[in-house]
Parts: C-alpha cells; structure tokens; sequence
C-alpha cells in the first residue's frame, strides 16, 4: 500500500490558496517524489480560482509547473481542489481530468478535495481520492480514516492544521499568496514558488 506524507509549504500553500478565496473555486497540483511505497509531497503549485472546464490557461498552468517540478527534481503527483460550497466535497470532473493526465507519468496519483467545514479545525481539512483505473476516482475507503493514527496519508507534523489556521487568522499570510491568475494579472506574482507567504522564507 501506497502511503503519502504532506509536508509543511505542501499543506500551508493548499490551506492558504482555499483561505483567500472561500467563496470561489481553487485548484492547483502536488509535487513530490516517491522512494519505495512511500510519496512525500513536498510542495504545492496553485493553478485557479475561477475555472469551468480544462480551458487554455489551465493547460498552460499545467505545463509550466511541470516544467518547474523538473527543474527542482520533483514530479507532478496529484492534483486539489476546493468547491465554492462549504459540503460539497466531490472531485469535479475537471479535477478527474487533471489528476487522470497526471496519473498518466504518475501511477500512484493522487487527488484532495479540501473539506471547507474542516478549514478552521485542528483536523487535516483534505479529502483523499484515489483510482485504481484512469477513469474512476474515488475518496479513499481503507482501514483507518485518512490523516488519523496508523492512516497511509499524514502530514509532516500533526500541528500543522492549527499551525495554518493561526498563520491565517494572526499572520494573514494567505494575503500574500498568489495563483496562476493572479500571475496573468500581475507578472511580479511569484506563483511557482510563492516563498513570500511561508513563515520560514528567508
């Protein structure tokens, strides 16, 4: 079995992308690397905040951070996204898509749909989908809740929800996020690497 660890800018980058735009639709892929069963996912790259289908600019949002991901010695491994709606928490077609193409050079792809009533909690606010065809993805369903105890999905360090909340509601560092739109607004918007919006930049 197959198991994943998020890092700290992998979930603090995903958390943030979802806390500047509740109201709106986010996605963006994971980049990472696998050794033995193990994938760690080592960073985020935010794609959009208003999306209806796989149109140009998310083709191109894809291709450059692939693009990046090789150039830092990482791979594209899966891919998030969260609803404009607190319960909905169903992997949209478009992120099937997505996640689908990069199961293609990845086969141990996975998905995260964020779970918005979880957002200010002290709980991994991320719903794990997983496929074990192309075409079909599903939440995951294993012995252990994902992100509990003994689970195949954790995250580096289990603080790390309460760590973002906080980053968010005392350090507004979300603010300082920006995703691929932002960038085709505003070129300076490092939205690859968004170092400024992580507490350990230097």
């Amino acid at each position: 079995m197959t198991s994943y660890t998020l890092s700290e800018p992998a979930y603090l980058k995903l958390f943030f992308h979802a806390a500047k735009h509740p109201h709106k639709p986010v996605n963006g892929v994971l980049l990472g690397k696998k050794a033995g069963n193990a994938v760690v996912i080592e960073d985020t790259i935010p794609l959009l905040h208003h999306w209806t289908s796989l149109s140009p600019m998310m083709e191109i949002g894809l291709d450059l951070a692939a693009q990046y991901a090789e150039s830092v010695g990482l791979k594209l491994v899966g891919y998030y996204q969260a609803s404009d709606r607190l319960n909905d928490t169903s992997l949209v077609p478009v992120g099937e898509k997505v996640v689908g193409k990069i199961k293609a050079g990845f086969s141990d792809a996975v998905a995260f749909v964020i779970d918005g009533d979880k957002l200010g909690t002290d709980e991994a606010a991320l719903i794990p989908y997983v496929s074990s065809s192309s075409a079909s993805w599903r939440p995951y369903a294993g012995d252990t809740i994902p992100f509990a105890k003994d689970s195949s999905f954790r995250l580096a360090s289990e603080d790390l929800p309460r760590r973002a909340v906080t980053l968010v509601r005392e350090n507004r560092l979300h603010q300082k996020f920006g995703d691929f739109d932002d960038h085709l607004e505003d070129v300076a918007i490092d939205w690859l690497r968004n170092k400024t919006c992580l507490p350990t930049a230097s």
